[in-house]
Order: structure tokens, then C-alpha cells, then sequence
């Protein structure tokens, strides 16, 4: 259940523990570890973990070079599915999906991972997004219990809190390499433990607050402040969590530091780059859940050859063929990068397993025609993370199916009980775990 609107809980969730929860949060898996597990004659080495990575690009994505004409696991491949065509058993395509309520062109692009509806209200108020609730579940496990990021311009984040604020993503690759990698020094350390002293004489104050308001109100606030104590509590959790891991090592990695994107208009680099430092972040286990928002609405890519205008200029196409045949480069060569990252995931084994078959990761738009700002038939797949895949699933592309559904499967796949995710009431129908 969503913590309702009050001006306590916005406070503290905005103004400190965006910062403070997300110091650091208990011991990675390693390879190492196994053999310490196998020793116990007959016993088994614990499975690798599972993980998430949801990633939507703001633009929206051609449809008519994405989705397959015909259903089932024969369906015929399209120009951009065939630059996947290396991981087509791995994957799933999806058509004939939505968001249930969320409309308003690209204010929809808040609501890829929350499905609450109505963005471009001005009364909009956004609820928690799936990769918060998974990192609520199992984010404590892991030096970070999610990754927020954004590759191109302007200010987009797909992860929201209980509360409904933004998490803001990180933009630079060298910030989060040093986040992931680098140890802190001693005075860092040492301002990162006071500022979780002072995150717990913040929480007390609240508590203390709260409980005195608690005898003061009725039935209705008084179940609101119960949300909020839950809350609390959850984020004290983080906070112990987040002290143990101050003082342990960072993991090491033979990937040098990168260096600093300069230039946001080149889309490749920017993609690969942070692709990279995603892929390290999972294999270290420094963190299971990821979100990467890749906002193209200020980006002109003239590094990719032939593309010489603006991305959302070339999105109001008006079906003029010069502009859509520039447009279909750009989204090309995300679909390139995209693939060089799932090899990435294939290519790393943990106990005999690919890290793609321990990680699902979620492609999407949250426009299914970024010309007409229709919000119907988004382009999304699935690929890897323990499902039957290789398969278009088509649903009734004039009654759509809700995405969320898709939402509640990963919760579960995760190992997290959910029998409903904001508008989804179920799990995917056709989509079915190995």
C-alpha cells in the first residue's frame, strides 16, 4: 500500500534520505564463497542471486521497425529485433500493452515503473516505482540496494519513492565509478557516519512527533501515521545496514576509471560507457537493481552517421520519410548498444550460470508513437532472468493488456510475494518462469 500525502513523511523522504538511505547498503555474493558452502558434505552452493535492470528510452521507438506481425515463438523478426536476433531465445517481445490510466504524452515517462495514472495532472502525485519495492525486499543484501541512472540530457529518473519524489539518477560515469570502486577516504567515512547520526536524530524527532500526534487525530491519520512508523522503520533499517558497510572494502576491478562524458549529444559512447559500469556493478554484486532512463528529448547524436537533427524534432515526423529514415539510425544504434550489453551479461558466468539468466532486464517506451504522444501499444521485451522466453506475446492492440502485470512477475521472480503491482492485479499472462 502507497504511504499517503503528508507533509511530515514528504520532509523527510525529500529533504534528507534520498541522500542519507543511500549511503551504502550487507555482504556481496562471491565465486569466492562456494567453496566455504561445499565443504559441508552434501550441502549445496547457494544459487546466484537474482537481479533486475529496467531501462525506457523517452522518445519512443518506430513501431513499425519494432514489433512482429504475428504472435507465438515463429514470429517473423523486424529491423530492429533482428539486431538482437543473438539473444532471440532469450527473449520475450510484448505488443498490444499499456499502462492502465497513464496518458499525457511525455509526462508518461514518470510513470514507466509506478503505472500511477494521470502524469500530466497538475495534481499528479506519484507512487513508488518497482525497482523501489524490490530494493525495500532485497536491496539490503547489497553495498547499494539500487542504482538510479540516465544516459542523455535534461533531468529523467525512472525510480520513485513510497512517497512519490524522485530519485535523482546519477548522469556521470566517473561518479558512479567512484562510487562503486573507489574507497572513500578516512574523512568521508568519517562525514558519512555523522551524517547517519544525524539521519537517526531526525528519525527520532519525527517518531516523537508523530506519537504525539497519533493521540490527537482520528481512525483515518491514525492509519496514515501507521504507514508512516512503518516507513520509519524501514528507513532505520537501511541506516544500520548502510553503517556496516562503511568501513568494508569496495570491491576491485580491472576496469580503469573512465572518463568524463563531455559531450551528451554522443549517444554510443554515452551507452556504452554506462552499459560497462552496469555490467561491473552486477557482477560484483555491488547492487541487484538498476534503472536507466535514457532521455533523448535535448539530444542531437550527430555521431552516429547520417544523423544530423534533434531526436524529438525527428519524433514529430509526420510520417516524411527523410525524417523517419534519420530517426530509424538513432534507434538503431541504441538497439546496437543494447545488444552489446546483454552479450556482456551472457558472457559472465557465475557457478555454471549466466549472469542474463539470473538478470531480467526490461526494454521499453513510454510512448507507443512518440508523433501522435499515444501512450497505447508501448514498445516493450524482456530479455533473460529465469523465464520461458522466445516468444511474441500479442495482446488486443485496441483493448490493451496492463504492463503492470508484467511488473508483478518480476516482483516474484525476484522471490518477492506480490499479488498486485499498482494497476496490474495478476502476473503477465503467456509469460511463465523456468
Amino acid at each position: 500500500m502507497n504511504t499517503p500525502y503528508n507533509a511530515v513523511t514528504r520532509t523527510l523522504d525529500r529533504r534528507r534520505f534520498l541522500k542519507g538511505a543511500g549511503v551504502a547498503l550487507a555482504l556481496p555474493w562471491l565465486e569466492a564463497m562456494v567453496p566455504a558452502f561445499a565443504r559441508v558434505r552434501g550441502a549445496q552452493a547457494p544459487a546466484p542471486p537474482r537481479r533486475f535492470v529496467g531501462m525506457m528510452t523517452n522518445m519512443g521507438i518506430l513501431p513499425e521497425y519494432f514489433f512482429p506481425k504475428n504472435a507465438g515463438r515463429d514470429y517473423e523478426s523486424t529491423p530492429y529485433l533482428d539486431i538482437l536476433k543473438e539473444h532471440r531465445a532469450d527473449m520475450t517481445v510484448f505488443s498490444g500493452v499499456s499502462l492502465p490510466g497513464v496518458d499525457g504524452g511525455h509526462a508518461s515517462e514518470k510513470s514507466f515503473l509506478t503505472g500511477a495514472p494521470g502524469a500530466s495532472r497538475g495534481t499528479f502525485r506519484n507512487s513508488i516505482s518497482l525497482d523501489q519495492v524490490m530494493a525495500e525486499k532485497v536491496g539490503g543484501d547489497t553495498r547499494l540496494a539500487s542504482l538510479t541512472l540516465m544516459i542523455g540530457s535534461d533531468n529523467l529518473s525512472l525510480s520513485w519513492t513510497r512517497s512519490g519524489s524522485m530519485i535523482p539518477p546519477v548522469t556521470s560515469p566517473v561518479k558512479l565509478y567512484q562510487q562503486l570502486f573507489v574507497e572513500d577516504t578516512p574523512e568521508a567515512k568519517a562525514s558519512a557516519v555523522q551524517r547517519l547520526k544525524d539521519d537517526r536524530s531526525l528519525l527520532d524527532s519525527l517518531r516523537e512527533r508523530a506519537s504525539r500526534l497519533e493521540r490527537q487525530v482520528g481512525a483515518a491519520d491514525r492509519e496514515r501515521l501507521d504507514q508512516y512508523f512503518t516507513s520509519v522503520r524501514e528507513l532505520e533499517r537501511r541506516l544500520a545496514t548502510a553503517e556496516g558497510w562503511i568501513g568494508k572494502p569496495k570491491p576491485k576491478v580491472a576496469a580503469a576509471k573512465p572518463e568524463e562524458i563531455s559531450d551528451r549529444n554522443d549517444l554510443p559512447k554515452n551507452d556504452r560507457v554506462m552499459f560497462d559500469l552496469v555490467r561491473l556493478a552486477l557482477e560484483t554484486d555491488s547492487t541487484r537493481i538498476v534503472t536507466i532512463a535514457v532521455s533523448l528529448a535535448s539530444v542531437t547524436p550527430r555521431t552516429i552517421p547520417g544523423v544530423k537533427s534533434n531526436t524529438h524534432e525527428l519524433t514529430h515526423h509526420g510520417h516524411r520519410p527523410e525524417k523517419m529514415s534519420e530517426l530509424r539510425l538513432i534507434e538503431e544504434a541504441q538497439f546496437h548498444d543494447f545488444a552489446v550489453f546483454l552479450t556482456g551479461l551472457r558472457g559472465v558466468s557465475e557457478q555454471g550460470v549466466s549472469l542474463l539468466d539470473r538478470t531480467a532486464v526490461l526494454y521499453g517506451a513510454n510512448m507507443g508513437s512518440a508523433n501522435a504522444h499515444s501512450t497505447d501499444n508501448l514498445p516493450a521485451l524482456l530479455v533473460g532472468g529465469g523465464f520461458k522466453h522466445g516468444q511474441h506475446l500479442a495482446f488486443d492492440l485496441k483493448k490493451n493488456y496492463p504492463l503492470t502485470n508484467l511488473h508483478v512477475s518480476l516482483l516474484q521472480r525476484l522471490g518477492i510475494e506480490a499479488g498486485g503491482f499498482s494497476s496490474g492485479a495478476g502476473t503477465m499472462r503467456g509469460l511463465e518462469m523456468l
